[in-house]
């Protein structure tokens, strides 16, 4: 582990209390929601909007740099990303880590890197590498459940602050395995470190999901993406203990559909007279990005 421990001689754990939140947040008794960010952007506007924390998507940021969501873009860009938003967003992030983009060293490395650069938590789903986007196809071989243990326990020795927030993500009901199945693989992954369990479905309604709850009684948090089931009144998830939901990819769905709708009709207008109170504001762009901290600091370094 000689990469991780020479860094560890020279970083120190975390003075600000991002991974504190974070942790306090899952395991709140109040439900808490995270939504999708992408970039420093998108990043920015979810804490503008009033969001306690972050979900840095696989999918979202795969897509923004041009990949599938099968394990296409590197770990080292996901890092790279995730920095850029942890820079331009004080609110905390959970990171979604795939399968840990390898074994349990991929996942020990990947995963101190995302801390180092900012990141307050990861999420590993229990796949084999590479992954396959849940909701494409039907193909979603699972990892041994020893095999995925260790890659969970690696990760939590590898990182030094205790806050830092480890989600281990049940692909069983994706998979077609049945429920007992998915329970069992909870509790073993729990006893390897995770700090809450992200149990995921594809069907339409939440019916699985209330029912995982309820047969886990709250062993550790439990966290949902209800990306499928999206009608689900959120009094259900209270209902059921839930701890986080998770919005896991709307704004970068909204990008793209905005952005089509934008480039058609400029296209067909020749013009963009009739789009322009329709979009940010130049200020409000300026604003997110802290223009006037750069006025402040020239102002300071150059003089009046």
């Amino acid at each position: 582990m000689g990469l991780i421990q020479l860094e560890r001689g020279m970083q120190t754990v975390h003075a600000d209390t991002k991974t504190r939140r974070l942790s306090q947040l899952v395991r709140s008794p109040e439900l808490s929601f995270l939504i999708e960010a992408h970039d420093a952007l998108s990043a920015a506007i979810a804490e503008r909007t009033g969001f306690k924390g972050i979900w840095a998507s696989g999918l979202s940021i795969s897509s923004t740099l041009g990949y599938r969501d099968a394990n296409e873009a590197s770990w080292t860009q996901v890092v790279d990303t995730v920095e850029r938003m942890a820079d331009n967003a004080s609110i905390p992030i959970l990171v979604d880590g795939d399968s840990g983009f390898g074994n349990f060293n991929n996942a020990r490395i990947a995963a101190y890197k995302l801390w180092q650069r900012g990141a307050a938590g990861v999420c590993l789903e229990d796949k084999q590498f590479p992954k396959m986007n849940s909701f494409v196809g039907n193909r979603h071989p699972l990892a041994e459940v020893r095999e995925f243990c260790g890659r969970l326990r690696a990760v939590k020795d590898a990182i030094p602050d205790r806050d830092f927030v480890l989600v281990a993500r049940l692909e069983a009901l994706i998979a077609g395995y049945d429920m007992a199945e998915a329970l069992d693989r909870a509790h073993a992954y729990v006893g390897a470190g995770a700090d809450a369990i992200l149990i995921h479905s594809r069907k339409s309604v939440a019916d699985e999901i209330v029912d995982f709850a309820r047969l886990w009684g709250n062993v550790a948090p439990v966290v949902i993406v209800p990306t499928k089931y999206y009608k689900t009144p959120t009094s259900v998830y209270r209902e059921a203990g839930i701890s986080t939901v998770i919005w896991a990819n709307h704004s970068m769905r909204a990008a793209v559909a905005a952005m089509a709708a934008l480039c058609r009709r400029i296209h067909d207008e020749e013009s963009i007279a009739s789009i322009e109170s329709g979009v940010a504001s130049l200020e409000d762009i300026f604003q997110l990005l802290r223009y006037d901290e750069l006025s402040a600091a020239e102002r300071t370094y150059f003089g009046p």
